[in-house]
């Protein structure tokens, strides 16, 4: 039995190791444009669904998501992206879809004051 050994050169480590955080920063870690044309989250949407959002956050379903909590609407969490004011922006979560700032999902971090 042979056992083959592979070796990687620092300059290569580097080069793979810069593509990644490159690629992840641009997967997860930049600001989602919030542009006009933009589509907008459905809420039939497969991800949405599984995570109750709703385009209006007076009609999640308290019983299947106990976690939610009066007040706790897309405009106040953590993980969107608008201006204040902005009747739809981005969210983290769902990509580059927008999601209504009066809504809500189970993704719901509260912003810092």
């Amino acid at each position: 039995m042979s056992i083959t050994s592979r070796t990687i050169t620092r300059r290569k480590l580097l080069q793979l190791g810069s593509a990644l955080a490159a690629s992840s920063v641009a997967a997860i870690g930049t600001p989602i444009a919030a542009a006009a044309d933009a589509p907008r989250l459905e809420e039939k949407d497969s991800t949405a669904q599984s995570l109750g959002y709703r385009h209006d956050a007076t009609k999640v379903d308290k019983a299947k998501f106990p976690t939610f909590v009066a007040g706790a609407i897309c405009a106040n969490c953590r993980l969107y992206q608008a201006k204040k004011g902005d009747a739809w922006g981005g969210c983290q979560i769902f990509g580059a879809k927008l999601v209504n700032a009066k809504g809500w999902c189970a993704g719901y971090v509260k912003a810092a004051a």
